[in-house]
């Protein structure tokens, strides 16, 4: 049989990485992760896998991003026992990322099965639990950057640097096909980091390879070149910015390296007496852990004090209890608070929007990407009022955005690393980008001197079987959601929303209640229309 590539994830949208590779030899997964962003893209994660996993014969992970591993513990539970291959950083950071994302999965059950008590609803299970997480990397196995490992016959892999995170890779694989002369040799990009990276070298990867997974996130932007000073000369103006405006200044970021970064951009700003001395509060028991990684692996980062001296500065309050969390959200200003998740679509850090955002004195600074639908998405589109936990919020606070911090490479950058992965000598696969950032990434790309025709953008659940010297053949397979629904940057979930804050709103605005009871009997009768 041909190799056969499935995109299970990151395709329409940029979360849920999820390739199946099929061949003569067997079935493997790079990445298997959890989908972000509209709550119909989010349903995916509790929908039966589109594959048996009992038959994938084994993992290989990128890195530890949530939206690359996070359903890894629904992989396990449902049947597959195989090896999971990933850096040894990667793997010290999941055994204890995946428990905090079954944890997330247990409460927002919990949350949601007390309101359909109320509703007389019946009870969802969450995705996985804690256990399942505990459980799920019985079977892991570390590999160095730049050695050949074998996952199963008839596959060969080996990891580089994709300096994204603490322990990403690109992934380059050789495939053999006992009909074709050689093996077939297929490159993953996974994320790659920008070129300026405080704690990381530069992305490297092979060239001459068959096949290119590209990422695409930023295809479509290309931000300002900036050195690490001047980044943390636009973070010190938004911190001053902000503690003048009065109130706290609320950082939603994610846990892994974003948190790492700032407190290192920050406490060096205040070491140098260039942002005023205000507490740092850490309020993500994950990022602690994280914090306590880096440490274990200190030597292979930039920038970072043998001691971790910026790490342990008496500014910093890291926070682990709930109650230590709920205390926090009292300060009514001149305090900085980082908390994840870093898209607020789940976490504490939904507890400090709620306590700040309908401050007009607060500040709440966006650092990195947001899925469309996400509630950070919402925030930073200008919505005046949000839901969260069931209450209406209304967004009254400065709303920034830095876009400087980003783990990701930007369009040029992106470019420039396709580039350097010439020759590809038949086709470059776009993923993990929502639809406008890969249109004008592939646009971008064909100015660069590519074929146009050999860049393709595949949709959710879309197949190819992949041979030397000829175009992949697509195989068409139903589609668990449409492209467009998958790349709509709002759903219904979203649309219901709107309809219930604008609601209240005009209610509160009319000025008697005949008019109040004559708006809900219209709305009433359009109901009972659409009944019909």
């Amino acid at each position: 049989m041909p190799v056969r590539l499935t995109f299970h994830g990151a395709a329409s949208t940029v979360t849920g990485s999820c390739y199946l590779l099929e061949h003569e030899g067997g079935r493997m997964l790079v990445d298997c992760g959890l989908f972000q962003g509209t709550k119909t893209v989010r349903e995916l994660n509790y929908r039966p896998f589109p594959f048996d996993p009992a038959r994938i014969d084994a993992l290989v992970l990128t890195h530890a991003h949530i939206d690359h591993t996070g359903l890894v513990p629904k992989l396990t539970r449902n049947g597959f026992s195989g090896p999971i291959f990933a850096t040894e950083a990667t793997i010290d950071l999941l055994e204890f990322m995946l428990p905090d994302s079954g944890y997330i999965q247990e409460t927002g059950a919990d949350r949601l099965n007390r309101r359909n008590k109320q509703r007389g609803r019946p009870p969802v299970e969450p995705i996985y639990t804690r256990v399942d997480a505990e459980q799920a990397l019985n079977n892991a196995r570390k590999q160095p950057y730049g050695a050949w490992f074998e996952p199963m016959a008839g596959v060969r892999v080996r990891y580089w640097n994709a300096g994204h995170i603490l322990g990403s890779t690109s992934v380059e694989l050789e495939v053999t096909d006992s009909k074709a002369d050689r093996p077939l040799r297929l490159l993953f990009s996974g994320d790659i980091g920008p070129d300026e990276k405080t704690f990381h070298d530069d992305p490297a990867a092979p060239s001459d390879v068959d096949y290119l997974i590209c990422e695409s996130t930023y295809g479509d932007r290309d931000r300002e070149e900036v050195t690490l000073e001047q980044r943390q000369a636009r973070l010190k103006k938004e911190i001053t910015d902000g503690l003048a405006a009065g109130g706290n200044v609320v950082i939603p970021a994610f846990a892994v390296e974003r948190t790492q970064e700032l407190i290192y951009s920050l406490v060096r700003l205040m070491d140098a007496g260039d942002v005023k001395n205000v507490p740092i509060f850490i309020d993500s028991p994950l990022a602690i852990k994280v914090t306590d990684a880096f440490a274990r692996h200190r030597e292979d980062l930039h920038d970072v004090d043998a001691d971790m001296r910026l790490f342990k500065s008496p500014r910093i309050r890291y926070t682990e209890s709930v109650d230590e969390s709920k205390a926090i959200a009292r300060i009514e200003g001149g305090a900085i608070i980082m908390s994840a998740s870093g898209m607020c679509d789940a976490g504490r850090i939904q507890h400090h929007l709620k306590a700040n955002l309908w401050r007009e004195d607060a500040t709440v600074l966006f650092v990195g990407y947001q899925a469309p639908g996400s509630l950070g998405h919402l925030i930073l589109s200008g919505e005046e009022r949000v839901r969260i936990h069931g209450e209406e919020i209304e967004v009254r606070c400065r709303i920034r955005r830095l876009d400087s911090y980003s783990a990701h490479a930007d369009q040029g950058e992106l470019v420039a690393w396709v580039k350097a992965r010439l020759p590809v000598h038949n086709t470059i696969f776009l993923s993990h980008g929502d639809p406008e950032a890969m249109k004008v990434f592939r646009e971008h790309l064909a100015e660069a001197g590519l074929d146009p025709a050999r860049i393709r953008t595949p949709a959710l659940d879309d197949g190819f079987d992949l041979r030397p010297g000829e175009a992949p053949a697509h195989e068409p397979r139903p589609a668990r959601l449409s492209h467009a629904r998958a790349a709509a940057a709002r759903d219904w979930h979203n649309a219901y929303a709107r309809l219930l804050l604008d609601l209240g709103k005009r209610l509160e605005t009319l000025d008697d209640d005949a008019r109040r009871e004559t708006l809900l009997d219209r709305l009433r009768k359009a109901l009972r229309e659409d009944e019909r």
